[in-house]
């Protein structure tokens, strides 16, 4: 494929339907990043591909044209990785409000947290993962 050419992200590595998006999110388990976190849902059935889903609300990013950029963005650097990863149904959401996308910083943290999950085997970060509360020291 020629350089800007749009390359495909098919259905079978897509989250398509509200029930999905409430499974992983209703699984509580995420990494957070300096502008994202990944939530991940529990483990898919053997040969079945990771999923990707994106959630990059208005409220953190006012133009749709940014928002649009930091999908085009984290679709990318998941299609790349994607056969390395676990098979997961992942969700990356912008956490935090951004003026501007600094397109290098976003591809970078999205290879940084699909990494990390990918290195983990498990998905799971002690030090990052949400809906755990800290064990309290002995």
């Amino acid at each position: 494929m020629a350089p800007g050419e749009a390359r495909p992200f098919p259905r079978q590595y897509r989250l398509t339907k509200t029930d999905e998006y409430s499974s992983v999110f209703g699984f509580r388990r995420a990494i957070r990043g300096e502008f994202f976190l990944l939530h991940y849902g529990p483990r898919r059935p053997q040969g079945e591909p990771a999923r990707l889903g994106l959630v990059i609300g208005k409220k953190f990013l006012k133009l749709a044209v940014q928002r649009n950029l930091i999908k085009r963005i984290a679709r990318e650097q998941f299609r790349l990785m994607q056969p390395d990863l676990p098979a997961r149904d992942l969700i990356f959401r912008l956490a935090v409000k951004l003026k501007k996308v600094d397109r290098h910083l976003a591809a970078a943290e999205v290879v940084r947290l699909l990494g990390r999950l990918h290195r983990d085997g498990s998905g799971t970060s002690r030090e990052q993962t949400a809906g755990k509360p800290a064990g309290k020291p002995a």
